[in-house]
Formats: C-alpha cells, sequence, structure tokens
C-alpha cells in the first residue's frame, strides 16, 4: 500500500482542489493514481459506471486521474435532508436515514466498507491520494471517527496536514491542530502545507518557520490562490457562484437543499449570459430570460421552501410575461400539477399540489434511478446521468425534452416550460448552444476541454509552489 491523506485544518480549506491537483501531477510522472474519500458530505454526487453515487469532487479527483469514477473512491457519502438528518450511502448504494445522533453507532459498520474499498483501490493503483473531511482537530468526534485519523490509523496513511490562510489565524490553525489533537494522531502528520495565499508568499516566511519550529513537522510550501479554480466544478453550495456575463439574464432559484448543482457550470462559463444564483427572500429580476428550478435532495421540503419565498408567484408572473422555465430533476417535479408521496419516500406520506407550469404528475417511490445515459435533446446528441426517486407522467410527457434513448422529460404547450430528469446535459456543446440559441443567447464550445485544460493548470501551479516530489515520497 502507498498512500497519502491530505487532511485540513478546517472545511473548505481546499482540500479537494489540492487533491485533484495532485492526483493529476503524479499521473503526469507516470503513475497509475486514484483518489479516495472516506466519508463525504455533499448533495452534489455523480453517478458511477458501477451504477452507485460518489461524491461530485472524487469523480472530479478520478478524471484528473485519467479513471472512471468508481463508488471505491467514496465508499461513504451522506446526503442531507435535513439541519439533522440525511441519507447514507455506502459503496454506492443508499441504506437508509440517520439522524446525526445516531449516525455514530453506524460509524463501526461503516468503517468496515471503507476500509474494503481502501485496500482494492491500493491493490489496483501504485497511488492512493487520500482526502480528510472537516478537521482532525473536532477531537470531539475523534471517537469512532471514520474521515481523518479515525481513517489514517486504521490504514496506516501518513497525512499532510493543510491550513487555509486565507481565511487568518493559519499558525493558530495548524500548531491549535497539533496542541488538541493526541500523540498517536499527531505522529501520523508528515508535516504542513499553506494553501490560498494572496500576495507575495515570502511576506509569510517568518509564519512558516514559526510553524515549523511549534509543530517540529516540515512545511511542503505555501501554495498561493488559484485563480482559474472558477474553471472547475465546485463541490458545496457554499461555492456556488454566479457570473458576471452580459446578455441573456439566466436565474437560478438557490434551494436549501440544491443538489447537482454543477448543471451550472457550464453555463456560468458562457460570456453570452448572465447567471444569478437567486439567494432566499430575494425576487424573481423582471429581466430573466430564463428560470431553472435545479436539483434538490428534497423535493417536497424544497418546494415548500420554493413558496415561503414567494418565488411560485414569481415563476407564474415571470411565465406570464413570456419566460421561459427549466425544472431539472426535483425542480421539474415541482412544476407539474402533484406530487405524490405514498410510502413517504421524500419525507410525510401525502399528497401536494405542485407549481402547475406542467401538465404532469409525480409520484414518489422508494427506489431510486442511478444511471448514465446518451441520446438526442434538440436534435443533438446529449448525454448526462439521471440521480432521482419517483415517476412523472402526465399529457406533457407527449412533448419529451429528450430521447436517452427513452422519451425524457416534458415541454408545456407554449413550449416556454421545460423538464428534465437529465444531469449534466449542459457540458455537451453542441446542445448547449442549441438551447440557448432557442433563447436568443450565442455559446462558446470547448467547455470540457476547459476543465481538463484547469487540471493542468492547477497541477503545474502545485508543482510551482510545492515540494510535490517531497509530497508523495511521504506516501512511501
Amino acid at each position: 500500500m502507498v498512500a497519502v491523506m491530505i487532511q485540513g485544518t478546517g472545511s473548505n480549506v481546499g482540500k479537494s482542489m489540492l487533491v485533484a491537483g495532485l492526483c493529476r501531477a503524479a499521473t503526469r510522472r507516470g503513475l497509475s493514481v486514484a483518489p479516495f474519500k472516506p466519508q463525504n458530505m455533499s448533495n452534489n454526487a455523480a453517478v458511477t459506471a458501477d451504477g452507485g453515487e460518489i461524491g461530485r469532487a472524487q469523480a472530479l479527483q478520478a478524471r484528473a486521474c485519467g479513471l472512471e469514477p468508481h463508488t471505491d473512491m467514496n465508499p461513504v457519502l451522506l446526503k442531507p435532508e435535513t439541519d439533522r438528518g440525511a441519507q447514507v450511502i455506502l459503496q454506492g448504494r443508499a441504506i437508509g436515514r440517520a439522524e446525526a445522533r445516531d449516525y455514530q453507532g453506524l460509524k463501526p459498520r461503516l468503517l468496515g466498507g471503507v476500509l474494503d474499498s481502501f485496500a482494492r483501490l491500493s491493490a489496483a493503483h501504485d497511488l492512493v491520494i487520500v482526502e480528510g473531511a472537516g478537521s482532525p482537530a473536532e477531537v470531539n468526534l475523534r471517537p469512532r471517527d471514520i474521515a481523518n485519523m479515525g481513517f489514517a490509523r486504521a490504514a496506516g496513511v501518513p497525512v499532510v496536514l493543510a491550513g487555509d490562510i486565507d481565511r487568518g489565524g493559519v499558525i493558530a490553525q495548524i500548531v491549535g491542530t497539533q496542541a488538541v489533537i493526541d500523540a498517536g494522531d499527531a505522529a501520523m502528520i508528515r508535516g504542513f502545507l499553506v494553501n490560498k495565499f494572496r500576495g507575495d508568499p515570502r511576506l509569510f516566511d517568518d509564519g512558516y518557520r514559526m510553524i515549523e519550529a511549534r509543530t517540529g513537522w516540515r512545511g511542503f510550501g505555501v501554495v498561493p490562490w488559484f485563480a482559474d479554480a472558477h474553471r472547475l466544478p465546485a463541490e458545496d453550495a457554499v461555492d456556488l457562484r454566479a457570473s458576471g456575463g452580459t446578455g441573456l439574464h439566466v436565474v437560478c432559484l438557490t434551494l436549501s437543499r440544491i443538489a447537482n448543482f454543477d448543471d451550472l457550470d457550464p453555463l456560468a462559463a458562457e460570456p453570452g449570459l448572465r447567471l444569478t444564483m437567486l439567494a432566499p427572500g430575494q425576487a424573481i429580476p423582471g429581466d430573466a430570460g430564463l428560470v431553472i428550478v435545479p436539483g434538490t435532495k428534497s423535493t417536497l421540503g424544497d418546494l415548500a421552501f420554493l413558496r415561503a419565498q414567494g418565488w411560485d408567484i414569481d415563476l407564474a408572473a415571470h411565465h406570464r410575461r413570456g419566460g421561459h422555465v427549466l425544472g431539472i430533476c426535483g425542480g421539474y417535479q415541482m412544476l407539474g400539477r402533484t406530487i405524490d408521496d405514498p410510502s413517504g419516500a421524500d419525507g410525510v406520506a401525502g399528497q401536494v399540489a405542485g407549481l402547475g407550469l406542467l401538465d404532469v404528475t409525480t409520484v414518489m417511490a422508494p427506489d431510486k434511478r442511478l444511471t448514465r445515459v446518451t441520446g438526442t435533446a434538440l436534435g443533438q446528441p446529449v448525454s448526462g446521468y439521471e440521480i432521482h426517486m419517483g415517476r412523472t407522467d402526465g399529457p406533457d410527457c407527449a412533448r419529451p425534452f429528450a430521447h436517452v434513448p427513452d422519451p425524457d422529460g416534458a415541454i408545456s404547450a407554449d413550449g416556454r416550460v421545460t423538464g428534465s430528469y437529465l444531469h449534466g446535459l449542459f457540458s455537451d456543446d453542441a446542445f448547449r448552444a442549441a438551447f440557448l440559441a432557442r433563447l436568443g443567447a450565442a455559446s462558446r464550445p470547448g467547455f470540457e476541454a476547459g476543465v481538463d485544460a484547469a487540471l493542468d493548470d492547477l497541477a503545474d501551479h502545485l508543482e510551482a509552489h510545492l515540494d510535490v516530489a517531497a509530497l508523495l515520497a511521504v506516501a512511501r
């Protein structure tokens, strides 16, 4: 087994991006590399070739390695459904729901699956680069931990600790982590790096030496802010970003449980349109040409949330003004006349009125559809994936949005309201161009090539500012 683990002093310190860049850098050295994250919490999921789901960040990291995503790369995925509960995915399959307190009791069972997945990846590749979750300094969570030091010690994987200087206090972040973790955990850490520096890194030389002196750990470098991070898919909803383009105004409703929001990345990259991520409490702008109701982990919960913002009234007015509406996955379900959940698969059993913009109805079911698809839409080739519960039928389904190869989605009689279960469809240049042309906007090709170029640029960035060879040598 040859592996190294990147842990962080906190959430959102850039671990996912660091691992993606290191995966690409190691792969360019001729190594067979695989990413691994024992436990992830995200509603941004990817469908794998083996028919399961993992965190979208691990799918990007697999891409950096030149691999197809596999469920072993993220064996435990928690998909939040409420403030205190989440759906638990083990090796790609949902095994139930758990409240935060109850989840601790599941961890011994989950650790076995985590170690099995890690063993398979280690046997198949020269190097595994592991990403932690949150921070090892959350010592209240250390008993039964499977995401950070609990995994590192169980699997014998050395650790490099990443701190985030952009949020301030990076000396305290790193030195304080050593101060609160136990000696056995501290012994797993082989060194540190500082991420997200703005300005001249030499100005931090004294602070860097202070961390080395206080901890006894070696430093692997200071990574300046990676300005092209926006070219890579965002992992968390906190990273959702608008675009500063001009032209067609596209508005996406930021739902409370928004899921698979990287559907929007190709639109954010288009210079010929302006993308607004509409925050709760804000009215849908009158100049919006297209309003997107995105995917969600909780269709019924977010339908209630949407109504609480007054967006149902705004959507009706937008449609009356001649505006277009696109619902994706859960957003598609919301656009129909009713959503029936007889078994409580999405929450409380019962029937709820939808927004009524499409003449369709949805019936929820416990089984989740997880599949990759290819086909055509608007006369253009399209590829994507489905990840949803429920089936939608009705008169507007006679005008399907796509054929993949079965008919998918629905289009209203006036052609201005569209619903689809397909995620990832905007990544296809030809389809995206055809879709935007119907709205009077031009498109720039090359989105997928741009993601690969950004991964190469990220690897170059890390090579320039980190001692990558020494960091990878920690794995040996």
